[in-house]
């Protein structure tokens, strides 16, 4: 494994970075109770990655197993238990724990604990997964077509 070509051939005199503060607001905000943290879109690190902050409410929520073709995903645990799906078992997840699935990897994660959890979402490379986040809430009146369209469109296959 070695360093990739440079991105950037200047002399280091860019002042580029952001800054998000703890206690921005979420983006997005579910019936669950639960809430989503943009906090590095694939727009904003140019393809790179996308960092999600993903707060869970007490009641059970989750994604059932399910794979991407093109993305890897990592889940770093913040607060609470969460159980994650590592495609063989599930394992209840505590704060500093770090799961990575690569492409391919069967996985999900619920909150079954009935308190809060919090983890970071890692995607590499940086795919639109804010579509995916929002278009969440407007599923539930869609047909099967419509679903299925729509979960192929954002790289999730379900087991």
């Amino acid at each position: 494994m070695t360093y990739p070509p440079p991105r950037h051939v200047g002399d280091g005199e860019e002042s580029t970075a952001t800054y998000r503060p703890a206690d921005h607001p979420p983006e997005l905000v579910y019936p669950t109770g639960g809430t989503a943290h943009y906090l590095a879109t694939g727009a904003s690190t140019n393809g790179q990655f996308g960092l999600y902050r993903w707060e869970m409410g007490p009641r059970p929520s989750g994604p059932e197993p399910h794979f991407h073709r093109s993305i890897s995903e990592s889940f770093y645990i913040l607060a609470g238990t969460v159980r994650i799906y590592d495609g063989r078992r599930w394992i209840d997840t505590v704060p500093g724990d770090f799961v990575h699935v690569p492409e391919g990897g069967i996985h999900a994660f619920r909150n079954e604990s009935g308190e809060p959890a919090s983890m970071l979402l890692h995607f590499a490379p940086g795919a639109p997964r804010e579509g995916y986040f929002e278009g969440l809430l407007d599923l539930a009146g869609r047909s099967e077509e419509e679903r299925t369209e729509f979960f192929l469109r954002h790289d999730t296959f379900w087991v």
